[in-house]
Order: C-alpha cells, then sequence, then structure tokens
C-alpha cells in the first residue's frame, strides 16, 4: 500500500491546506530545477531591464498562483478518479512554475504581487463554479485557460528583454508545460467553452496583467 493511498480525509485537508498557504506567501516546494538558459554570456539588467522583468514575471507568478487554486477546486468537484489524478500532475508541474517565478523574483530584486490572496480565492470560485459544471465543462475551462496562458507567454517571450535568457528559458518551459495541460483536457473529452465565457475569461486576465504588473 502507497503512501497517497494510506491518507485520510483529514491527511487530505491538511495537504490541501498547506498547498493554500504555500501558494499564497511562497516557499512553494521545486521538484523539477529551474530550466537552465544555453550555454551563453550573463548579461547585466539595467536597472529599468530588471524593473520591466520583474513586472512580468510577477504576472507569471499571479498566473501559476491561480493556476493552483483552479486545480485544487477543480480536482475537488472531479467526478471521475482517473482526472482528478491528471489534475493533480498537472498542479504538481505548475508548483514548479510558481517555484521558478518566486526564484527569478528574488533574483529581480522584487517580490510577488501583495494581492495574491485575491487572486487565489477569485480563481477557487471560478474553478468551483466549472467542477460543479461537469467534468466536460471543467476539463473545457482548463483548456480554454492554458490556450489563454500560452498566448500571454508568448507575448512576454517577445516583450521580455532580449538579454534576460534566464526569465526567458524558464517563460519557455513553462509555455510548453502549459500547452501539454491543454491538450491533455481535450484528450479527455473537455468541451469548447462558450464564446461569451471566452471573452469574459481574458478581460479578467487582461485585469490581472495590469494590476499584477504594478503591486
Amino acid at each position: 500500500m502507497t503512501s497517497k493511498q494510506k491518507m485520510n480525509p483529514v491527511d487530505d485537508l491538511i495537504n490541501e491546506f498547506d498547498k493554500v498557504l504555500r501558494s499564497i506567501v511562497g516557499a512553494t516546494p521545486m521538484r523539477r530545477p529551474i530550466p537552465k538558459p544555453p550555454e551563453a554570456p550573463i548579461v547585466e539588467l539595467s536597472v529599468d531591464e530588471k524593473k520591466h522583468s520583474a513586472g512580468l514575471m510577477r504576472i507569471n507568478h499571479v498566473g501559476e498562483v491561480c493556476a493552483q487554486a483552479l486545480y485544487q477546486s477543480q480536482k475537488l468537484h472531479a467526478r471521475n478518479i482517473s482526472l482528478k489524478e491528471k489534475l493533480e500532475h498537472a498542479a504538481i508541474e505548475e508548483e514548479d512554475h510558481l517555484a521558478w517565478c518566486e526564484s527569478r523574483l528574488k533574483q529581480l530584486d522584487s517580490r510577488p504581487s501583495l494581492l495574491n490572496p485575491l487572486w487565489y480565492a477569485g480563481s477557487f470560485l471560478l474553478g468551483t463554479v466549472a467542477g460543479l459544471a461537469g467534468d466536460k465543462v471543467s476539463l473545457g475551462f482548463v483548456a480554454e485557460t492554458e490556450k489563454q496562458v500560452e498566448h500571454h507567454l508568448d507575448d512576454h517571450l517577445n516583450d521580455l528583454p532580449s538579454n534576460d535568457i534566464i526569465s526567458r528559458t524558464i517563460v519557455a518551459q513553462m509555455r510548453a508545460d502549459e500547452i501539454e495541460h491543454g491538450q491533455m483536457a481535450i484528450r479527455e473529452g473537455g468541451v469548447e467553452l462558450p464564446s461569451i465565457i471566452q471573452s469574459m475569461m481574458k478581460t479578467m486576465a487582461k485585469a490581472m496583467t495590469f494590476t499584477a504588473y504594478r503591486i
């Protein structure tokens, strides 16, 4: 019997609460090492470049805080055991993203968003609504979220200073993982969300991006 099988509901609750705290206040465990940039000279960033990179990485960090809340809430309401396991696997990879962004923000002499508790709470609510709507809708929500995140990371790869090789390498690996998570959701039967829901998600993402860059 594995340790996972031995865990009782109280253990599960404590474990999930620990994840909530780590997502909001930091100290996220890192299972995979930070992606290493290709062998190239590391050029010192200017003050303005560091500030801009930090703003973008803070946005990415907020996105990963939201991802933790979404996956935790959707996993909670998933009907299918296999789906729960797949959502858990995706959440673990998102934890790596969270830890990578935390580390990079420290290197840039910056900090996460001060509004992380708010981002987490709002995302947990959205994930709960999606989860209660059924597994296919919940998976559709994952697929659409990851598609929008992919486009958002594309924008960051274009916007990050060209000499910030460390941040660019992290973002590139995050993008690859997000694409796989979205494809998993489609393979598992996720349905396409109505266009009005997609538009609302984009509007909310823009508001989060604008705020997280600054606060």
